[in-house]
């Protein structure tokens, strides 16, 4: 997704909390653009079941998705690597450029509250 902070920010906002409410108030204040599809996701797979099972992994998704958003160099990178890696015809370079971009998101979900 390429909804981020704004590229004047200098400071990489730290990581919220690691619970929804914490994670959306951290979205909205930066990386607004991220909002809808966050709202989106929130009813359509917890509000609208009243299904509490998949917390979990909606929290990791978004996660992932703000820090990276949240760090307008490293989703820039983020984006470079899989568009080369869409555009190119070299496989094992395709493979290359979509294992970095892999560890990046692994790294993004590894990240603790404050960092």
């Amino acid at each position: 997704m390429a909804a981020r902070a704004e590229e004047s920010d200098q400071v990489v906002p730290p990581m919220p909390e690691r619970n929804p409410a914490a994670l959306r108030r951290a979205i909205a204040e930066h990386a607004p653009l991220l909002l809808p599809d966050f709202d989106a996701h929130w009813k359509r797979a917890i509000a609208d079941t009243y299904d509490l099972r998949p917390v979990p992994a909606f929290v990791a998704r978004w996660w992932v998705e703000y820090a990276i958003a949240r760090d307008p160099k490293l989703d820039d990178h983020l984006q470079d690597l899989e568009l080369r890696a869409s555009e190119c015809t070299d496989a094992a370079e395709a493979k290359a450029l979509l294992e970095e971009a892999s560890r990046i998101r692994y790294r993004a979900l590894r990240m603790e509250p404050g960092e």
